[in-house]
């Protein structure tokens, strides 16, 4: 699904990446380990489009498609999700308002047809009580004033919410209870048709994930196993 060859990306100047080769297969849960400051939350930023990452070499092919030069929004049309570690807050704009603009984006790139707003309500209600999100948050700010936990909680209803192809997920499990991150694993082994690319420190949430591949990261390099 995913093939990165001999990438070398920099942030601010500095060199953080160093001929990254990495393949994920479609339909793996992969997990990219490694100590902090290793390169991890860099090569999912870069992946994702952040332009403050700039590739200086290489390249990222996802499935069959050159994305290396596609911006943050094609690049999410097309099917890439990421769950950053760190979220913005946006006031004024809702929970709700964010998710119908995402997937009424989606859809339409992905059929060419519009999203009823039945069809957008229903599937919102079955996320939502998927992952046990009370309705008044709907209507709330994105992100203001929400707990850790709480965010990645409305992480994944928008994860649910557009069934991406690819799902990277950085650190899915931090500031979250042992009781959410149960779920947040069940949801994402419940998710065949997504393929993930996660990063966690956590071995109990590894272990609920069981990942059927792993990478690890060492001074801006893939290590050999």
């Amino acid at each position: 699904m995913l093939k990165i060859q001999n990438l070398t990306v920099s942030f601010g100047g500095k060199i953080l990446l160093h001929d990254i080769d990495l393949e994920i297969v479609n339909g793996t849960r992969h997990l990219l380990r490694g100590r902090n400051g290793s390169g991890k939350t860099t090569l999912a930023q870069t992946i994702a489009g952040n332009p403050d990452y700039k590739i200086e070499s290489g390249q990222i092919i996802f499935e069959g498609r050159d994305i290396t030069n596609e911006n943050a929004t094609t690049r999410a049309l097309l099917g890439i999700f990421i769950g950053a570690q760190n979220v913005p807050e946006i006031p004024g704009l809702t929970v709700v308002s964010f998710l119908k603009h995402s997937l009424a984006a989606h859809t339409h790139f992905q059929t060419g047809k519009n999203m009823s707003m039945a069809e957008f309500l229903e599937k919102l209600e079955a996320a939502r009580e998927r992952l046990d999100i009370p309705k008044e948050w709907l209507n709330r700010s994105i992100n203001v004033g929400f707990s850790g936990g709480e965010r990645k909680r409305l992480m994944f209803l928008r994860l649910l919410m557009t069934q991406p192809k690819l799902a990277i997920l950085d650190e899915p499990d931090s500031g979250a209870d042992a009781t959410a991150q149960k779920l947040f694993a069940q949801v994402i082994n419940e998710m065949t048709k997504t393929t993930f690319l996660f990063i966690s420190h956590q071995e109990k949430f590894t272990e609920l994930i069981a990942p059927t591949a792993i990478s690890t990261l060492s001074n801006g390099k893939i290590m050999i196993e």
